[in-house]
């Protein structure tokens, strides 16, 4: 039996690219998330840590690339991403850190 893991294993960082720039504009904040994290966890986590209220959460896993490391084949970890839309006035500053 796993333990129910704390708001901040869940949430690792915010992801601060153009991409999340645009999503921003529409209300939507990204983070970098625990690979095995489900949608409900997100949404509790967000809304305990940030005080908001979370309107849906979409999520995506990029693959990790194969690259060398020193001449051998490596692969970079799997990285799952959460794409957090807020619920209308909500807003999350993610320039200031958790």
């Amino acid at each position: 039996m796993t333990a129910k893991p704390e708001h901040y294993d869940v949430i690792r960082k915010p992801i601060i690219t153009e991409k999340a720039t645009m999503a921003s504009e529409h209300g939507a904040v990204v983070f970098e998330v625990h690979i095995d994290s489900t949608k409900p966890q997100i949404k509790e986590a967000v809304e305990e840590l940030f005080n908001v209220k979370v309107k849906a959460v979409n999520t995506t896993i990029t693959k990790g690339k194969v690259k060398r490391f020193r001449g051998q084949l490596g692969k970079r970890k799997d990285v799952k991403k959460a794409y957090v839309t807020l619920e209308e006035g909500n807003t999350i500053d993610v320039t200031t850190g958790l």
